[in-house]
This record gives structure tokens, C-alpha cells and sequence, in this order.
């Protein structure tokens, strides 16, 4: 029960999903299927095209059926976005009036900030043959647009459904942008490596690898670091030690070549 109510409170405070007479029930099942990657469900239908409910719509979401199930039909976009306090509208191209223009990074942060203090916001996508008309830009807002290449701007619907929605994901995640995934294992203690630096360090000077006394501090600082960048974990420095091991007793086992001499 309680996470069901995380999720409905989750559901609340993500932006809606304005798609503008949607033409194909496959882009509408495709942009179901972006939503819920981003966790978005709140999807709002502006005279769709075709009738609705729509089960190829449903086929093509790939078990998005939450956001397919709960989508809503509006007469027009004003009527979508009537219980609304901030709609953003997406657009491609350059219009003939003074709007505030953002990149889908800056307003899924701005996004974030309004729904932390209660307010619902949407974002508006136009039909997949010409965008929004001027008029619908006329009722939002702001303008997202996404920084793409000026020789092709092109996406389709869910394509631009996933950019927006992928940047609120982000805005709100806390997934590390780096980490080292050790299953079974831990990261090294830093005792654990230089216990492996002596053994190794032992049986290069044993096999007469750092012979050359003047270069082998140089050598010897340039192996450490070559390791210290690997972030070796510990069932990995287990298995370094037994590498040098059983090379070291292969040596020791190796028959020595007898020298010749001029008696020979």
C-alpha cells in the first residue's frame, strides 16, 4: 500500500503529456512506452485521430499500460491544460513571437522546482506532420527546444516525448555518474595493495626485471600507478598474487642452463 501511494503522489507531480491531434495509435503507444521509462503516466489526448480507447495503441506500448490506460480525451488543448499552473510547448522551429526559450535541461530543473512546491505543469506536442500550430504556442508558457543538429531537427513523437522526459528523469535522479560494480566482492584496502606492491615489487627484483638501480624507483612508481588507476578490487588482488606466485615458482623450477667453456 504504501508504495502504491508513492507511485499515485509520484504520478501527481510529474508533468502531464499534452499529445496535439495525435494521428497514428502507434506513436501513441510508443510515446506511453517513452513516459513510462521516465516515469511519466499522466498522458492527455487532444482530439487523437483515431477513436479511443485504442488497442493498437496498447500493443504497441510494450506493457505501458498504466499511462495508456489512464490517458484522457480533450476537446481541445486549452481544455487539457485547464487545471495546469505552467505549460511548457515543445517546437523545432523559429516563430514570429516573444517567448521565453528553454532546452529540455533547464526546464525539466525548472519543472523540479515547481512541482516541489505543489504546482502541476505540462508539456504540449504538436502532430507528427507539422508540430504545434501558432495559436497553441500562444497558450503556453514557454517554448522547450532541443539542441540538435541545425541540418536535421527532425524527431518524432516519442523521440521528443523521451528527450523531455529523459531530462525530469535526470533532474530528480540520484544514480552516481560513475561507479565500480563488484558484485561478490569489494573494492581493494589500501593494505591490501601495497601488500600486493611488495610481492610484486620482491619478485621483480628476484627476477632481475628492476636490475638497473639508477631507473628503478622511476619503474617502480610507474607499475604502482598503473595499478592504482585499474580501482582493483579484492578478489582481483588475490588473483594477482597467485598469477606472481606460481610465475615465480615456474622460475625457481626452470633447469639452469649449464655455461660453456672452451673445455666443452
Amino acid at each position: 500500500m504504501a508504495t502504491a501511494g508513492r507511485r499515485a503522489q509520484a504520478s501527481l507531480e510529474a508533468p502531464a503529456v499534452l499529445l496535439i491531434e495525435p494521428q497514428l495509435p502507434e506513436n501513441i503507444g510508443a510515446t506511453a512506452r517513452a513516459m513510462m521509462n521516465c516515469g511519466l503516466v499522466n498522458l492527455r489526448l487532444v482530439r487523437p485521430r483515431e477513436a479511443w480507447p485504442n488497442e493498437r495503441a496498447r500493443e504497441v506500448s510494450s506493457g505501458a499500460h498504466e499511462a495508456i490506460d489512464k490517458a484522457q480525451v480533450y476537446p481541445s488543448a486549452r481544455a487539457a491544460m485547464a487545471d495546469l499552473t505552467r505549460v511548457y510547448a515543445t517546437s523545432a522551429r523559429h516563430r514570429q513571437m516573444i517567448k521565453t526559450v528553454m532546452t529540455p535541461r533547464e526546464a525539466a530543473a525548472e519543472m523540479r522546482a515547481l512541482t516541489a512546491r505543489g504546482e502541476r505543469v505540462g508539456v504540449m506536442f504538436g502532430p507528427e506532420r507539422a508540430g504545434l500550430e501558432n495559436d497553441e504556442l500562444s497558450l503556453a508558457d514557454a517554448v522547450i527546444r532541443v539542441p540538435l543538429n541545425p541540418e536535421f531537427t527532425s524527431l518524432n513523437l516519442a523521440q521528443a516525448v523521451l528527450l523531455i522526459g529523459y531530462e525530469w528523469y535526470q533532474a530528480g535522479d540520484a544514480t552516481p555518474p560513475r561507479e565500480l560494480v563488484v558484485n561478490g566482492t569489494r573494492p581493494a584496502e589500501k593494505e591490501e595493495l601495497l601488500n600486493f606492491f611488495d610481492h610484486l615489487e620482491r619478485e621483480l627484483d628476484a627476477s632481475g626485471f628492476l636490475r638497473n638501480a639508477e631507473k628503478r624507483p622511476g619503474m617502480v612508481r610507474n607499475i604502482r600507478n598503473l595499478f592504482q588507476r585499474a580501482s582493483l578490487t579484492r578478489q582481483e588482488i588475490r588473483t594477482l598474487h597467485g598469477i606472481i606466485k606460481e610465475l615465480s615458482s615456474k622460475r625457481e623450477n626452470r633447469p639452469r642452463r649449464r655455461k660453456t667453456t672452451a673445455t666443452d
